[in-house]
């Protein structure tokens, strides 16, 4: 891969954690949960307001990163520390999302449906483009993969467990913080979680071959 190529790889994921950002905030602004891997940053968001989703989120992300640091050790990459720098860019992504929607009135329950579904498609979009970016993954995934090279566990079961693990610490959070009710985790968390899958590939089946060559083609001719 040519640096040419390479940087206009690394720009489509940083446009690629735009809209996935987009798709968090457009989900929250819904008020019926958020992806399973931003639950817990959510529930902290709610209980301490002074803080936004996005500060949130960042602060979750560094956790994870120190996480695939302490699983990993000698094999964790110094590559993998620009995970940093794009998990501020992805917190700020998602705070001018919530701007953007915040002037939306929300006065439904079939609203609230309508803009988690919206915000499962602008996401499953945003991770359909870092896929095929190819370049890093998001700490999430990053976290999900280090415990399966260390455990050998096959990678989509592990990160079939840490969603569920997500969303079950967000409720035990969300108990604790609001004296037994659940806030923030609830059935769009649920959508997100089926449909956003189906999402990514659909967008990766029609859109991997004509990125895939426009970023081949520009490489040679730049």
């Amino acid at each position: 891969m040519s640096k040419k190529e390479k940087v206009k790889r690394y720009i489509l994921f940083i446009i690629s954690l735009f809209f996935s950002a987009l798709g968090v905030a457009i989900t929250k602004h819904g008020a019926l949960g958020v992806s399973p891997i931003s639950s817990v940053a959510n529930v902290f968001s709610i209980k301490f307001t002074t803080i936004s989703l996005g500060t949130w989120l960042i602060l979750w992300n560094c956790i994870l990163i120190i996480g695939q640091i302490i699983i990993l050790r000698k094999d964790f990459k110094i590559i993998q520390l620009l995970q940093i720098p794009l998990s501020f860019l992805f917190g700020y992504f998602t705070d001018f999302g919530m701007w953007c929607v915040s002037p939306i009135a929300v006065n439904s329950y079939s609203v609230q449906i309508l803009f988690v579904l919206i915000g499962v498609i602008v996401l499953g979009f945003g991770i359909s483009l870092s896929v095929i970016a190819n370049v890093i993954m998001n700490s999430g995934e990053a976290f999900v993969k280090a415990i399966s090279d260390k455990s050998g566990k096959n990678f989509g079961n592990i990160k079939i467990g840490f969603d569920v693990c997500n969303v079950i610490l967000s409720l035990i959070l969300s108990m604790l913080l609001f004296k037994g009710t659940i806030i923030g985790t609830r059935e769009g968390t649920i959508i997100t979680a089926v449909f956003t899958g189906i999402v990514v590939k659909f967008f990766i089946k029609i859109l991997n071959s004509p990125f895939q060559k426009v970023l081949a083609i520009n490489s040679i001719y730049c």
